[in-house]
């Protein structure tokens, strides 16, 4: 599953201090979306970095480290569940990577998403890419990073909220996590426009 190949480049256009962008968590039916916005030098490069979800929870909290200590600039930035339902995910994952690129010092000069969806930032260049987490290293970062804060926070979460197992399902819409939310209501952290339980 983590098998070397070949590092990803590490931005689409060198030379231009270009940030990354990704989500975590828009299929969740429990916790905020998580975004990270990462600037890698021109010259980074890492054989595991990749989309994380191709990675195992300990190769992602490895890169983690790695892209912290090496990126230009990184941030990571979260959307709550009511905002969520306020209004709608897709709004709130850009609203998030929104704030993650605000938090970013230097603010860069383009932006790249991965996905195929994205609202202007300031006058920036911004390009999408579908499955951009397995293309650029600058994406697959900010997914390391969005996915692993979004796991920390959801394995807190669940010492509040036992019932629903956040710390093995995360929030993700597993049978059992829906079989806790029939059997207990759901918590404050439940996003209240998904549909918590299958008709």
């Amino acid at each position: 599953m983590t098998s070397l190949h070949n590092p990803l480049p590490a931005c689409h256009i060198a030379g231009r201090l270009e940030a990354g962008c990704d989500e975590a968590g828009r299929g969740c039916l429990a916790g905020p979306v998580f975004a990270a916005a990462v600037i890698l030098p021109d010259e980074f490069s890492h054989p595991y970095l990749n989309d994380s979800k191709q990675l195992t929870e300990r190769r992602r909290m490895e890169l983690r480290e790695v892209i912290k200590a090496e990126a230009v600039a990184w941030a990571i930035a979260q959307v709550s569940a009511q905002e969520i339902d306020d209004i709608n995910i897709l709004n709130a994952s850009i609203e998030a990577m929104h704030r993650a690129l605000r938090m970013l010092t230097p603010q860069p000069g383009a932006v790249i998403v991965d996905g195929n969806r994205f609202k202007p930032y300031g006058d920036l260049e911004c390009t999408t890419f579908v499955k951009g987490d397995g293309r650029f290293a600058n994406i697959a970062a900010a997914s390391v990073l969005a996915k692993t804060e979004r796991d920390l926070f959801m394995t807190a979460a669940h010492e509040q909220y036992p019932m629903y197992a956040w710390n093995i399902n995360k929030g993700y819409p597993t049978a059992a996590h829906r079989a806790a939310i029939a059997e207990h209501g759901p918590s404050p952290l439940h996003r209240m426009t998904f549909r918590l339980i299958k008709e």
